[in-house]
């Protein structure tokens, strides 16, 4: 006779309250064109969204760095969801093309079977509302996550008032509820131009932009009708309950400082793919600065590496052209949503990109730096795409060089001390010295060497490591205002490309979620046991009760093992 475990789950199926072909994460222009494409391909398609974001969310800077500048009105959901609803006119297809189209429900993770979890039911998604979370399965699944902002530390870019060029648009154009009046951008690079110009056709003032290169990164800049400053840097933010003045300097000549009136100062320096789903999932990632930074491993029908997961948008790269047209990731979208129906047995015509679009990212191609993941099946029918240049992007543009100069001139070199990591309260000399948290009380200044090399040992230093040791990145907003500023310390303060730093892990939740909704529903048996799996039936036994060698099957579970 064997003996079953008790408190094994093994043959004990997690909770999956609902079914469908395929799942599409994210509502913007690629997400609703694969939702819209795969619904005519006769495909059951669910269809999620986090916007409206609830308020309190916003005021943590998540999922974008809001900076305080959402006026009243997001607090009023269905006013929101009615704004976000107009603001494109293919949302109003999708809910009448049969989309199950679910707003204000965030995807904070994907999972499947793999290396270390082979229990699962099929691939599975975990969503939640502001009323509760559960499990979704999908056979496919379409990651169209979007964008965000670098941060970018100097004195004072904790006031209310410093936000991210993303988030600014994201408040005006689809919420209509952006609250500035006077605004300074930060970067003179295509995108930061064309939010530029957006923002001032909200009614935004722009008083000035600034660039810290010698030149602006798009020429378009100079005739733009905005003020422009070239070789400047910040010197600080001032002001008492919010920005009110930026203080500016020639960058080789810092004393002589110029306050520029303001509300707001809006980082244009970079825009980043989101791929904390994709990573979390385990995709093939890799460093492709001509696509914003870290991107997926993807074959020309949109697929990842993982055989159930597809990406489309803003997710799998970042370039001009793509900023300026949107149909280039619709293009993309409806690649992928093809490329899904192939999957799930339908006969589909044609799944290769537009012949106009640029290819996306293999495995070892294009992209620099290591890279993560494996390609989990051979994906036939469609020859290798070529790689696209490495390096410079448009407009001669050397995307890491760009960020590791505005790191060095305006957080190392800066004035005061300001935290890279707000959450955590971290400045760059924490990270680059590697120094504990504050709390411990640790004498940092009794070491004899206080870099990087000698602390971390030759080679790029490894974020992750950097993070336990100095809690970087390990606050509310999960690395989102922090995380590329400490690649970028990471890689001047030893000498490397930042190619050579690797991508900082990112783990389930994607998003934080409220206790309340962190719980997952879980089957009797499983229940039965979960305080045996955690050690609390033990925890509070003295030292001298607690057995020398400890066998879960022998635990006194309700009595005794259980008999197959």
């Amino acid at each position: 006779m064997t003996v079953r475990d008790p408190v094994s789950i093994a043959g004990k199926t997690l909770a999956v309250a609902e079914q469908t072909e395929l799942l599409v994460i994210g509502a913007g222009p690629a997400g609703l064109a694969a939702a819209l494409e795969a619904t005519r391909l006769g495909l059951k398609v669910v269809l999620v969204d986090e916007n409206p974001v609830p308020a309190e969310e916003m005021g943590e800077d998540i999922p974008h760095l809001f900076g305080g500048r959402m006026s009243g009105a997001v607090r009023n959901r269905a006013a929101m969801t009615d704004a976000f609803i107009a603001s494109d006119p293919a949302i109003a297809a999708a809910f009448d093309a049969g989309v199950d189209l679910r707003l204000g429900t965030l995807c904070w993770g994907v999972f499947a079977n793999g290396p270390a979890v082979g229990w699962l039911p099929g691939p599975v998604a975990g969503l939640a509302d502001a009323e509760r979370s559960w499990m979704i399965g999908a056979t496919q699944v379409i990651v169209c996550a979007g964008r965000r902002d670098m941060g970018l530390a100097f004195p004072g870019w904790e006031l209310p008032g410093v936000m991210g060029m993303v988030a600014a648009e994201h408040l005006a154009r689809r919420y209509g509820a952006l609250d500035v009046r006077d605004a300074v951008v930060l970067g003179s690079t295509p995108e930061a131009l064309d939010g530029a110009r957006r923002l001032r056709d909200a009614g935004v003032r722009i008083a000035a932009m600034l660039e810290l290169a010698p030149a602006p990164v798009d020429p378009a800049a100079i005739d733009c009708g905005i003020e422009l400053l070239c070789g400047h840097v910040v010197r600080r933010v001032e002001g008492v309950d919010g920005v009110q003045r930026l203080i500016v300097a020639p960058r080789e000549a810092p004393s002589r400082e110029r306050e520029i009136p303001c509300d707001t100062v809006i980082l244009g320096v970079g825009t980043v793919p989101v791929i904390e789903l994709l990573d979390a999932a385990g995709c093939g990632v890799a460093f492709a600065p001509e696509r914003g930074g870290h991107v997926p491993v993807l074959d020309a029908g949109q697929r990842t590496t993982l055989s159930h997961l597809l990406a489309a948008g803003d997710c799998v790269g970042v370039w001009p052209a793509k900023s300026r047209e949107a149909e280039i990731a619709r293009a993309e979208g409806r690649c992928a949503a093809r490329s899904a129906a192939v999957a799930l047995g339908r006969a589909v015509s044609d799944v290769a990109p537009a012949d106009d679009l640029p290819l996306p990212l293999r495995e070892g191609a294009g992209g620099r730096g290591s890279s993560r993941g494996r390609i989990e099946t051979p994906h036939g029918g469609t020859p290798p795409p070529a790689p696209l240049p490495q390096g410079e992007g448009e407009n001669g543009r050397d995307l890491a060089a760009y960020r590791l100069d505005w790191v060095r001139a305006t957080v190392i070199e800066a004035a005061g001390a300001p935290y890279v990591c707000r959450c955590e309260e971290v400045t760059a000399h924490d990270i680059l010295e590697v120094r504990p948290p504050r709390y411990l009380g640790s004498q940092t200044d009794q070491r004899n060497r206080r870099d990087l090399v000698s602390l971390l040992g030759e080679g790029a230093p490894n974020p992750d490591l950097v993070k336990r040791l100095t809690r970087a990145g390990m606050g509310v907003c999960q690395g989102r205002r922090c995380r590329e500023q400490v690649a970028c310390l990471l890689a001047l303060g030893a000498g490397v490309d930042l190619a050579a730093v690797p991508l900082a892990t990112h783990r389930a939740p994607a998003r934080p979620l409220p206790l309340r909704l962190a719980a997952q529903p879980e089957s009797p048996e499983m229940a039965a046991h979960w305080d045996t799996w955690f050690g609390m039936e033990s925890q509070y036994a003295p030292f001298w009760d607690a057995p020398r060698h400890h066998v879960a099957a022998e635990r006194p579970v309700r009595g005794k093992a259980v008999p197959e």
